[in-house]
């Protein structure tokens, strides 16, 4: 039997999906056949035309309700819901101001709690529930210098994924993507030029960065009946992981 992945009369809500590795899980739910919507705090041109695009400030948990109830007024349903608002500047751990704290905690973890308590309370009504994917990152797993505040609330999104992967089962399935270093747009911001961003990426095991549309495949996925009995779980998607620094030092003798 062929396998095959068709969200054709399925809406898809991707928050942050207009650019960046939100756009890329957005173009890869568009190329499945459902219809997307994105968000993000203010809504750039060049958009796909058949795309709906949201603006919303979603670490405001009045207006996170509001973009997932207006989705499901428009369209009448909402299937699938991939939280990928997030980010962090960096900033000096011992300095960091509660203000900016706050703000980091709220984009990165509460506005995907906010947004998934919102969806779920459609989806539990709908016959056919739905599928919740949470955007993580490395940085919630490991030490995250310069970012701690994005790395926590990066760490308490996997709980809340395992909780939720529980509590809203049989109806509704949330999983969640540890996303590694993906060459965006914005890349050049975070290493440099194409030289510091090729030399960046050969310091991970698969040898290059991810491309946005590589996540995205990872989301359809588990958003899909392929993964039918898959909830509460982790997919690392990172190339390999975190080369070991002592692989590179002259003392290291491979293991033969």
């Amino acid at each position: 039997m062929a396998l095959t992945i068709d969200f054709t009369g399925q809406v898809a809500l991707i928050t942050g999906g207009t650019k960046g590795v939100g756009r890329g899980i957005a173009q890869r739910f568009a190329d499945a056949g459902a219809t997307v919507v994105v968000c993000a705090r203010s809504i750039p041109e060049g958009l796909p035309s058949d795309w709906i695009a949201l603006a919303a400030d979603l670490r405001d948990p009045d207006q996170a309700t509001a973009l997932v109830d207006d989705v499901v007024n428009r369209l009448g349903r909402i299937d699938i819901l991939v939280n990928n608002a997030g980010g962090a500047p960096p900033s000096e751990t011992a300095t960091a101001s509660p203000s900016f704290v706050n703000k980091i905690v709220a984009l990165n973890l509460l506005s995907a709690m906010w947004c998934s308590q919102a969806a779920n309370r459609h989806m539990q009504n709908q016959t056919t529930g739905g599928s919740i994917v949470n955007i993580g990152s490395v940085s919630g797993e490991r030490p995250a210098p310069t970012v701690a505040a994005y790395g926590a609330a990066k760490a308490g999104l996997v709980n809340y994924t395992k909780t939720t992967g529980q509590e809203w089962l049989p109806k509704v399935r949330v999983n969640l993507v540890t996303v590694g270093m993906v060459r965006t747009e914005l890349a050049h911001l975070h290493y440099g030029d194409e030289e510091g961003v090729r030399r960046t990426g050969a310091r991970v095991p698969i040898g290059r960065l991810a491309d946005p549309s590589e996540i995205g495949d990872v989301c359809v996925y588990l958003s899909s009946p392929l993964a039918s009995y898959v909830s509460g779980a982790t997919i690392e998607v990172h190339g390999g992981g975190d080369w070991p620094a002592f692989l590179d030092t002259p003392y290291h003798d491979p293991v033969r």
